[in-house]
């Protein structure tokens, strides 16, 4: 049986798990990190791990959580929701986006594999994650069923509007596939120029 831990050492060792969690799921992905790899810092048993996480999966939707209030700032209220004008508040939501999978491992991880995403939500409470006040996708979601109601994006089923806005989030980890590799730049923001006016509604 686990032993009990004090408050002091629960919030000690939860911050040393997510701290090993972070670096390992961005580093190794889902399946390849071990419960030994997990509890290593912390110094605990693999039995212990459960007194803290439910499962891995717990775990990686914890780290998700704790960081998407700062993913949101940065990609919807400084960036989709800073202008009125759809073009350009698709243009900047999807530089933002860029910048944060260029800055952050575990979501660039995410997006190269969504099947640890798939993962997740198998094993975890996916009500948690789309309920969360925070989630950067329902705001996502919210903008394109407003724009597409209001005659501002082009006429098209939401799931094919946020579909194309996901499609450029691959470009940079294509990257090297391109045919001209040194153009990757020039590449990537003729992309979005060219997506955020296609999706735009043309008023006449």
């Amino acid at each position: 049986m686990p032993p009990a831990f004090s408050p002091r050492e629960k919030a000690r060792i939860t911050d040393l798990l997510l701290g090993s969690g972070e670096a390992l799921f961005a580093a190794r992905g889902l399946r390849k990190t071990s419960l030994e790899d997990l509890v290593a810092p912390a110094g605990i048993a693999k039995s212990s791990f459960y007194v803290f996480f439910d499962s891995k999966e717990a775990l990686y939707l914890e780290l998700m959580l704790r960081r998407m209030a700062d993913v949101k700032r940065r990609v919807i209220d400084e960036a989709l929701t800073t202008t009125d004008d759809t073009e350009e508040a698709l243009r900047r939501f999807l530089r933002a986006t860029l910048e944060v999978l260029d800055t952050d491992p575990l979501y660039r991880r995410l997006m190269t594999h969504p099947e640890e995403m798939d993962a997740v939500l198998r094993k975890a409470d996916p009500a948690r994650l789309e309920g969360f006040p925070d989630n950067p996708v329902n705001a996502l979601n919210a903008f394109v069923t407003a724009g597409l109601e209001g005659g501002e994006l082009v006429p098209a089923p939401p799931a094919a509007v946020v579909g194309v806005i996901q499609a450029v989030m691959l470009l940079p980890m294509n990257a090297d596939r391109l045919a001209a590799p040194d153009s990757y730049e020039q590449t990537l923001d003729l992309l979005i120029d060219i997506v955020a006016r296609g999706l735009t509604a043309r008023r006449e």
